[in-house]
């Protein structure tokens, strides 16, 4: 069955087994909260949450700090909501197995005072070390602090490590970036419009307290959530509204994403200010080798989050690192897999984080260091697999494109071409990798592909006559000419069966001014052709004259079925999710397919 943890050998202990190990020992207790006050004065809002509402012991703490509500008021008399909903999961998991959980809203959101001045704001980060210090200052603290959470919440346990205090011993950033900008706004170059437009809806809707527009989101839609919770000291409310009406100015992401059009741009007002300042990679020499990190992602993981889980594995130098990529999404909310058995994920992605935790927080032995480094989840063949490195394999497999519309394995002769009138109002759909990222709920993943696939260009590839199977990053080497001086180049792979359906494997885009390649920098590895997205590097394409833009799809790990075709399909734009390029100048590709100028695919198999 899909997503199933306990069959097969990738595990010397399941997560699911580790869980079913480890049962609650503790009730949750009653909450307390309070501010606590950074060096500038702006007060944070902050839950603790104690194994028994035991204060008189020591536990170790599990840190998550969030943009989007630690805890809300709820109606009177509402019933059954949860009111953190968040991170709820967190509580339920860790407190009642001996953690205390410390729930942060971050500075601008919530309950807490000041404004948002940026995406991942490095004034952020300085509030984590100030609120690391505040943990192991009390009774309760045992002195280890771990952190963990998706997405925005990952990243910020990135930056909390990046803090050097000495309390944090480990982190789990789960879904979760290395660098903001290609790993979410800009993949291959080009922005996702609807992203910046929907997360600025919903944090208008958590940040202004606009219960009309938080209806839209599901995650916060239930009209029995209120306002941000008031900590305990504020009895009647008014400091939280005092700081609500604060968030007021907080900065609006599709005016704060676009002053980054290039990755080097800078703020007109501050030029130390890049997208690195907001990604963590730009903070590697800042990590204490010693903290132990637990990498998790997804195959369906929006636009690169699982590269900057894989970014975050092949660049951090420390010893204790671990890598997990399942057959899900972002956050893990839905099993994507077409053979799933379940729409829910099985495998306990957070009894995996439990066991580092006791691990590296708790000082439990919990057999983890006989565990390999990485597990992954290959798709069709819906079984897990253990390495120790990655790529975990370094064969490859070369298709060519032929004049023919074919995929072979031996390269046809020189001067062969494809001729492709860019369609600006063909879309990927709206149930796609895209729609998570932005809060926008997606259940069953590209289940009109063949539609939508039959309108591409593309190249097929004759029946497999064994089954193959890759792992890790497919690279296309296009060598295309295009009638204007910019492309939006999309190429999807898809594994067409034996009864004609098509199912969409993964995809890979790129700019084409930004098809100079470079070496991958110290702080920023990669197995898989880099670039860096910079004003100075940036080319426009001469009309008419063949390029090559050479560049990963999105990583998978993948069994095409005996009896299958490959198929690579090309796109010149996706009209759900990003925007034109160039604009309003559908271009006419024309794809090389021979000789020194051939077209291919390469396979990690």
């Amino acid at each position: 069955m899909p997503d199933r943890d306990d069959l097969g050998s990738a595990w010397k202990v399941p997560p699911s087994r580790y869980l079913a190990g480890r049962p609650a020992e503790h009730r949750l207790g009653k909450p307390s909260s309070t501010y606590v006050t950074m060096p500038d004065g702006c007060r944070l809002a902050v839950d603790v949450f104690l194994p028994d509402g035991d204060a008189g012991r020591r536990w170790p703490t599990i840190l998550i700090l969030t943009p989007y509500v630690r805890r809300f008021e709820l109606a009177p008399g509402a019933t059954g909501v949860e009111p953190s909903p968040n991170t709820s999961k967190y509580r339920d998991t860790f407190v009642p197995r001996g953690y205390a959980l410390v729930v942060v809203d971050a500075r601008g959101t919530g309950a807490s005072f000041g404004t948002r001045d940026s995406f991942r704001s490095p004034r952020e980060r300085d509030d984590y070390r100030v609120l690391a210090d505040w943990i192991v200052a009390q009774p309760w603290s045992d002195g280890a602090i771990g952190a963990t959470g998706i997405s925005y919440l990952g990243a910020a346990c990135d930056f909390l490590a990046s803090t050097g205090h000495k309390a944090v011993r480990a982190i789990a950033p789960l879904f979760a970036v290395w660098d903001t900008w290609a790993d979410n706004y800009y993949p291959g170059g080009l922005l996702i419009k609807r992203l910046a437009l929907v997360y600025d809806e919903l944090m208008l809707a958590l940040d202004h307290d606009r219960r009309d527009l938080r209806a839209q989101f599901a995650y916060f839609a239930n009209p029995a959530l209120l306002g941000p919770l008031p900590v305990d000291e504020d009895r009647d409310g008014s400091l939280a509204r005092k700081a609500v009406r604060g968030h007021l100015a907080n900065f609006r992401m599709p005016d704060f994403i676009t002053e980054f059009k290039f990755r080097d741009d800078a703020l007109p007002y501050d030029p130390s200010f890049t997208s690195a300042s907001f990604s963590p990679y730009n903070y590697l020499d800042e990590i204490p080798p010693d903290v132990a990190v637990y990498a998790v992602s997804g195959w369906m993981d929006g636009a690169g989050y699982a590269n900057g889980a894989l970014s975050r594995f092949l660049t951090l130098p420390n010893a204790e690192r671990r890598l997990l990529l399942g057959p899900w999404d972002h956050g893990a909310r839905v099993n994507a897999s077409p053979w799933r058995g379940r729409m829910e994920p099985e495998l306990p992605v957070l009894g995996e984080v439990l066991r580092f935790f006791d691990q590296h927080l708790a000082g439990r032995d919990t057999g983890l260091a006989h565990e390999a480094p990485i597990h992954y989840f290959t798709m069709h063949a819906e079984e897990w697999r253990a390495a120790p490195a990655w790529p975990p394999t370094e064969g490859k497999r070369v298709f060519f494109a032929t004049s023919n519309n074919g995929l072979a394995t031996v390269p046809p002769g020189p001067g062969t071409t494809d001729r492709i009138e860019v369609d600006f109002t063909w879309g990927s759909g709206s149930q796609t990798r895209y729609e998570r990222i932005a809060g926008i709920d997606a259940t069953d993943y590209y289940a009109d592909w063949s539609e939508r696939e039959g309108k591409l260009a593309s190249f097929t590839s004759s029946p497999l006559q064994d089954a193959l199977e890759i792992a890790g990053h497919p690279v296309v080497s296009l060598w295309l000419a295009s009638s204007e001086p910019d492309a939006a180049v999309f190429v999807y792979l898809s594994e067409v069966e034996a009864d004609g359906t098509s199912r969409y494997v993964t995809e890979g885009l790129l700019r084409a001014i930004h098809r100079a390649e470079a070496p991958a920098p110290r702080n920023y590895r990669t197995t898989w052709p880099w670039r860096t997205f910079a004003r100075k590097d940036a080319r426009s394409m001469p009309t008419g004259e063949p390029q090559l833009l050479r560049f990963a799809l999105l990583p998978i790990a993948w069994r095409f079925a005996k009896g299958s075709r490959l198929r690579l399909s090309i796109a010149g734009a996706d009209a759900d999710h990003f925007v034109q390029a160039p604009h309003g100048r559908p271009p006419v590709l024309t794809v090389l397919s021979g000789g020194a100028q051939a077209t291919m695919l390469e396979l990690p198999v």
